[in-house]
């Protein structure tokens, strides 16, 4: 499933139009890009978190030349589906409940 057809989707379920559901949608990343860039976790309770991780300074090897060469510490995005996530893809059934029944902080 592409962007685009995640678009449709939620637009047909919601009766949102495409563009306004494409406005949060890319607002949405956008606002996950920016958190994970400063560092801070994003945890979103029964679908999972984005977290940065860091990965530590290492040797890897320049195949061609065959030279060593340093690999300096960075930090990578990273995402942990939530226990619940996990379990209804292992089961390929859809979640049960309404969107509606989620709490909405305001």
């Amino acid at each position: 499933m592409r962007k685009a057809d995640l678009v449709a989707l939620i637009a047909d379920k919601s009766g949102v139009p495409k563009v306004d559901v494409l406005v949060s949608l890319e607002m949405f990343f956008k606002e996950v890009k920016t958190s994970l860039a400063k560092g801070e976790n994003v945890f979103i309770r029964g679908f999972g978190s984005f977290v940065v991780k860091k990965r530590a300074k290492k040797i890897g090897r320049h195949i061609k030349k065959n030279l060593a060469i340093e690999i300096p510490e960075h930090y990578i995005p990273s995402f942990k589906p939530a226990k619940i996530f996990v379990d209804h893809v292992k089961l390929g059934k859809e979640p049960e409940g309404d969107y509606e029944d989620d709490e909405i902080e305001e």
